[in-house]
């Protein structure tokens, strides 16, 4: 399971054997997890840093009225805030969309294999980096597009990450979210959602389906969306040989 990782985390830095069997460790101890089950909690102390190894997360957080306001969704291969254990409380949320597997991997772990391996330490700053361009640019489609386009870039980013740990890339690819979660992620009703999306099947983009989506017309997709993936930096060239 530790292979979704090191697959993710290779895409920047070619790894030797010893870098790869110290990744390895790190997804040894994995456990099963249910739709809706919190990973970690607004306030929680932040001593473990998740690896998710199946299923979907959300990070989120939760309004004094009740509202909530998803920031991201995790995948497979993700890690969940990997340097958050400096924090002294956490100050969101992360709950499971989906059955899956995940790994809890305790802060003097994940400082170690940091302090050993100067290659897999520039690794994670690079997902660092990614989880960081990914939020910027939710934040330019909440504030900038209309509903349409809004969704239809959220779509294909979800789509090329899910393609990035092959768990799509053919047109077809899970996607366990509902219309309101959408709508969390997005700001936007479920009513909206739910009439935007019957519009992108209706022009013959997407071809939603439970728990999964099925891209008709990626290219056109992209064209309405205004999606350019370069903040998914998921071509660069290794630094290392």
């Amino acid at each position: 399971m530790a292979d979704i990782l090191i697959r993710k985390l290779s895409r920047w830095v070619k790894f030797d054997a010893a870098e790869r069997a110290a990744l390895a460790k790190l997804a040894v101890a994995s456990r099963p997890v249910v739709r809706g089950q919190h990973l970690i909690r607004e306030g929680d102390d932040p001593t473990h840093v998740f690896l998710i190894l199946d299923g979907w997360a959300q990070r989120y957080k939760v309004l004094p009225d009740g509202k909530r306001q998803i920031v991201a969704f995790l995948m497979p291969g993700d890690l969940c805030d990997t340097h958050v254990f400096i924090l002294e409380k956490m100050d969101h949320s992360i709950s499971m969309m989906s059955p899956g597997k995940v790994v809890s991997i305790p802060a003097d772990d994940m400082l170690a294999i940091i302090n050993a391996f100067p290659r897999i330490a520039q690794a994670l700053w690079w997902c660092t980096l990614v989880d960081e361009g990914i939020l910027r640019e939710w934040l330019v489609n909440i504030g900038t597009r209309e509903a349409y386009s809004r969704i239809a870039h959220l779509f294909c980013e979800l789509y090329v990450r899910a393609g990035a740990v092959a768990r799509g890339g053919n047109g077809d690819f899970f996607m366990p979210l509902t219309q309101a979660d959408v709508g969390e992620a997005l700001g936007l009703t479920a009513i909206h959602v739910n009439r935007t999306i019957k519009a992108l099947k209706q022009s013959g983009l997407v071809d939603p389906a439970k728990s999964r989506l099925r891209m008709l017309d990626f290219d056109a997709l992209k064209a309405v969306g205004g999606f350019d993936e370069a903040y998914l930096h998921a071509r660069l060239v290794p630094i290392h040989d």
